[in-house]
C-alpha cells in the first residue's frame, strides 16, 4: 500500500487564494518584491505551437501553461488546490460530481469565464481530444448555474482519478466563445492562446522567444508578480549553460544544461539546483518497436532487444547517474502505482542472439536482419542513445540504418507518417496512470499525428481492459492492484522498453523565489515567482 493515505490526496478547503509560499530556492525575503523580467527556457526546443490541444509534448505544454490554466493543481506533498475551481464533491454513488467555480474570473479578452465555459470543455475538449479513455464514462455535464457544474458519469468514477485528470496535463481549460464551432486542434488561436491565466501572450518571436506580459485583471490579486515573462530556446545545453553564465537566463526546467556543469555551475551559490517540481512529470526514455512491421509484432523479438540494451550503462554514461534503469513501465518515482514485480530484462548478448534464433532471425549472409533507428532529435542525450543502440544490435549483427532528425522531423516520422521500426523517444506520466501513462500502451492511445501517444500501433484487448476498470473502479486497493496488473502486462509484453527513469533538475539563479512548488512546476502558470534583486 502506498505511503500515502486517502485523506493527503483530498481537496485542501475551498476559496483559499494561491499565496506565495517559501520557496525551496532558498530562504526568501518577508514580502515577495512586485516587478521585474524572468526569462526561463526548458531542457528541449521550440514548440510546433505554443498551445497544443491534443497534446504535442513538452514544449507547447510549457508555453501554453503560462496563459491557460486548470480547475486544480497538485503541490509537491500531493495535495489538490483549487485554481480556477473552488470545490468538487462526488455523489455517495461517484456517479456525479459537483463543480464549484471561482467567481469574476474573466478570460484575457474580457469576457466572463463561467460555467458554460467547463461544460464546453468536458464534452467538447476534454472528452473527445485531451482526456481519452480516462473520460469514457462522462455521460453530460450541466451548467447548474453560472459558477456550478453537475458532471454524470455512467459508471462510479474513483474520485482521486478524476481530480488527477482535471489537474493534469488533459484537463486544461480553453474558452467556450473562441474555440465553439471550430476545430480545437487546428484552430489558429492555439499560436496565440486566450486564457485565464496569470501571463497574457504578446509576441512570439519564431527561432527565438515567446514574450508574455502581466495579466493585470488575473482573478488572484496581487499576483503575478513579474511584469514580464520571456521563454527562450537555445540550440543545445552548454548554449544554455554559457546563458546562465552571462546573465541572459534565470531558470531552466527539466535538464537544461549538461548534467557534468550542474556540480561547476552551483558551487558557487549565484545558482542552485532543484529536483523537486516533477512528482507529477516523471519522464522515462524509451525504446518503441514499430507494430506495423512484421517483425516486430513477434514479442520474442522485442524481448531479444531489450535483453540487447545496458541500461546501467546508460544510466551511468549518457545521464551521469542521474537517471535509474527502468523496472516496469512506471516509473520508481510513482508512490502511488509503482510495483518491482514485473518481468525483468537483464542485460545478456548471448541469450538475446538465442532468443532471435528461435524467433527465426539467424545470421545469414553476416546480418540477422535490417532495421531504421530514429532517434528524436530534441534531447542531446537521445543522439547518445541512438549511437550507443546501434553498436548494441550491431553486436547482434543486426544491421541498423541510423537516422537522428530535428524535433519537427522526429515528430513526423515517430507519430504522423510512423517512419521507423524503432524509435528512441521519451514518455511522461502523472502519478495517476490514466491517460498519461496508460495512453502509450491502450488502443485509444492510436491517434495518427498526435504526439506522445501510442506511435507503435500495439492494441491489446485485454490491457484495454485492465485500463477501463481503472476508470471506474472506486476502490483504492483493488484499483492498484489493477494498476499493478497494467504494469505487469505491458512489461512483458514489451511494445515499449522503458531504458531509464529520468531524474529531472530544476537550475535557478539563487534570487529568483518561489519556484518548484508543484507537482508539476514545468506546467504551472509560475505566478508566484518572484525576483529578489
Amino acid at each position: 500500500m502506498s505511503r500515502f493515505s486517502r485523506r493527503d490526496f483530498l481537496l485542501t478547503s475551498a476559496g483559499v487564494v494561491l499565496a506565495s509560499r517559501l520557496g525551496v530556492s532558498g530562504a526568501a525575503a518577508a514580502t515577495p518584491k512586485r516587478g521585474g523580467t524572468l526569462i526561463g527556457t526548458w531542457g528541449g526546443f521550440e514548440p510546433q505551437s505554443l498551445f497544443v490541444p491534443a497534446g504535442g509534448g513538452s514544449s507547447p505544454y510549457f508555453t501554453s501553461t503560462k496563459v491557460v490554466e486548470r480547475l486544480f493543481r497538485l503541490t509537491v506533498d500531493l495535495k489538490f488546490e483549487p485554481v480556477l475551481a473552488l470545490s468538487i464533491t462526488p455523489a455517495a454513488d461517484f456517479r456525479s460530481y459537483t463543480i464549484k467555480l471561482r467567481d469574476k474570473v474573466i478570460w484575457h479578452d474580457g469576457k466572463p469565464f463561467t460555467a458554460d465555459d467547463i461544460v464546453y470543455n468536458a464534452m467538447e475538449y476534454w472528452k473527445p481530444i485531451s482526456a481519452g479513455v480516462s473520460l469514457d464514462a462522462l455521460d453530460t455535464a450541466e451548467a447548474i448555474d453560472p459558477l456550478t457544474v453537475l458532471l454524470k458519469f455512467k459508471a462510479p468514477v474513483p474520485e482521486f482519478f478524476l481530480k488527477s485528470v482535471l489537474s493534469g496535463k488533459s484537463g486544461l481549460v480553453i474558452p467556450k466563445h473562441i474555440y465553439a464551432g471550430s476545430n480545437i486542434i487546428t484552430n489558429p488561436i492555439n499560436n496565440t492562446p486566450i486564457g485565464t491565466g496569470p501571463f497574457k501572450v504578446k509576441e512570439w518571436v519564431r527561432g527565438s522567444h515567446v514574450e508574455y506580459s502581466r495579466n493585470e485583471a488575473y482573478w488572484n490579486p496581487g499576483l503575478p508578480y513579474l511584469d514580464k515573462l520571456v521563454i527562450r530556446w537555445w540550440r543545445d545545453p552548454a548554449s544554455r549553460s554559457a546563458a546562465f553564465e552571462a546573465g541572459q537566463l534565470d531558470i531552466g526546467t527539466f535538464n537544461p544544461i549538461p548534467y557534468p556543469e550542474i556540480t561547476r555551475l552551483t558551487a558557487g551559490g549565484k545558482f542552485v539546483a532543484e529536483t523537486k517540481g516533477y512528482s507529477n512529470s516523471a519522464w522515462i526514455a524509451t525504446v518503441e518497436f514499430n507494430q506495423r512491421r512484421e517483425i516486430f509484432k513477434k514479442r520474442e523479438v522485442r524481448q531479444a532487444l531489450m535483453m540487447a540494451i545496458d541500461r546501467q550503462f546508460i544510466s551511468e554514461t549518457i545521464f551521469f547517474g542521474r537517471a535509474q534503469p527502468s523496472i516496469g513501465v512506471v516509473h520508481n518515482s510513482n508512490a502511488i502505482f509503482f510495483t518491482k514485480d514485473v518481468q525483468a530484462y537483464p542485460f545478456d548478448v548471448k541469450k538475446a542472439a538465442a532468443m532471435l534464433d528461435a524467433a527465426g532471425y539467424p545470421v545469414k549472409g553476416g546480418s540477422r536482419f535490417k532495421l531504421s533507428l530514429v532517434s528524436a532529435g530534441w534531447f542531446e542525450e537521445n543522439v547518445k542513445m541512438g549511437q550507443y543502440l546501434k553498436q548494441a544490435f550491431e553486436d547482434l549483427d543486426i544491421t541498423v540504418d541510423l537516422a537522428v532528425p530535428d524535433r519537427a522531423t522526429s515528430l513526423k516520422r515517430i507519430y504522423t507518417d510512423y517512419d521507423y521500426d524503432v524509435a528512441i523517444s521519451n514518455n511522461s506520466g502523472g502519478i495517476e496512470l490514466v491517460p498519461t501513462t496508460t495512453q502509450y500502451y491502450t488502443t485509444d492511445g492510436i491517434v495518427k499525428g498526435a504526439a506522445f501517444r501510442n506511435a507503435t500501433g500495439y492494441s491489446n484487448p485485454e490491457l484495454d481492459k485492465i485500463v477501463s476498470n481503472m476508470t471506474v473502479e472506486t476502490d483504492e486497493p483493488k484499483r492498484i492492484a489493477l494498476a499493478r496488473d497494467f504494469n505487469r502486462l505491458a512489461t512483458s509484453e514489451a511494445p515499449i522498453l522503458p531504458m531509464v527513469d529520468l531524474e529531472p533538475v530544476t537550475i535557478a539563479r539563487s534570487d529568483v523565489r518561489d519556484h518548484s512548488l508543484t507537482a508539476d512546476f514545468m506546467g504551472e502558470s509560475w505566478a508566484e515567482l518572484w525576483l529578489d534583486r
